[in-house]
């Protein structure tokens, strides 16, 4: 799909008024419905509390990293940067990689981890984007910006009618099936849209290779950082090798792909979406590197 994107670019079969429309309707319709369902029927149990509390720290501090560090990644994409190193493309690259190795029995060991990166993207990010670009706007119209935002409704509806149990009544209703239906049929195409739009946008600046490279490095360095840890706090899941192979998946998979899409608003130039997918596309050979490490050496 991401070769598709780059050849529809180059042979002009989609023009990018085209490509922008597509990536709104993943940004502005199935994007939320997606996370409406995963908070809606995930089980948050009280021992995942901590390792999801671990996990959004870690997430938060990435940022916090990126933005110290900006000068050494790069400045002309200092507005955007911080951003590439929060989150891991759960759903779609490290839930596959993972249960290709140990089973979809076991696909809850990351699912776990989405949770801290769904808030992370879909609430702090949004926040902290809208808080950027609104200008001189001010705290009411800020706040009706972030609480009009469809994922941060999604995720406060999803949220609430987790809490209220109200996805148990629905699964033991008839109409289990027509929710479980719908939303397959509405998140479906995501996957591949969101890999055709970073195809499309892929292009990489011989004036930014510098600071692609420094920003990968960084990111390998820092969630290599966040695996160690792992080992520290949660040391008898660790000692689980299906468990700790999770983690090294999970955590050496790109940013998640929504991320390019949320933090558009910020964008200066076609060169910041360029830099974005071009980044992500490079880190999918880190993933794809560590997963053949973890089935040669490990499991």
């Amino acid at each position: 799909m991401i070769g598709l994107g780059l050849l529809a670019r180059l042979k002009g079969w989609i023009t990018p008024e085209q490509k922008d429309g597509a990536n709104s309707i993943v940004f502005n319709i199935l994007f939320p419905i997606m996370i409406f369902n995963v908070l809606f029927t995930a089980t948050i149990g009280a021992s995942a509390i901590f390792i999801v509390g671990y996990v959004f720290i870690a997430f938060a501090l990435a940022i916090i990293v990126g933005k110290i560090i900006s000068g050494f990644t790069g400045k002309k994409m200092a507005h955007i940067s911080p951003y590439l190193l929060t989150t891991c493309e759960g759903g779609n690259v490290a839930l596959p990689l993972y249960t290709s190795i140990v089973g979809l029995s076991y696909a809850s060991n990351t699912i776990i981890f989405d949770i801290a990166g769904t808030f992370i993207a879909f609430v702090i990010i949004p926040v902290l984007v809208a808080k950027s670009s609104a200008g001189h706007t001010s705290p009411k119209e800020l706040v009706k910006t972030i609480f009009t935002n469809s994922f941060v409704i999604a995720v406060i509806l999803g949220l609430v009618l987790n809490f209220t149990g109200f996805y148990r009544y629905l699964s033991a209703s008839a109409f289990i099936d027509i929710h479980t239906n719908t939303v397959a049929r509405a998140t479906g195409p995501i996957v591949g849209m969101i890999l055709f739009i970073i195809g499309y946008n892929l292009k990489i600046n011989k004036d930014t290779i510098g600071s692609l490279l420094k920003l990968v490095a960084v990111r390998v360095v820092l969630y290599t950082l966040i695996i160690a840890e792992f080992f520290t706090l949660f040391p008898n899941l660790m000692a689980d090798k299906i468990y700790m192979i999770a983690v090294l998946i999970y955590f050496m998979c790109p940013t998640g792909f929504a991320i390019p899409m949320l933090i558009s608003p910020l964008n200066k130039s076609e060169d910041d979406a360029d830099f974005q997918s071009a980044f992500i596309s490079l880190f999918m050979i880190v993933s794809l590197i560590v997963y053949t490490a973890v089935v040669m050496f490990i499991y």
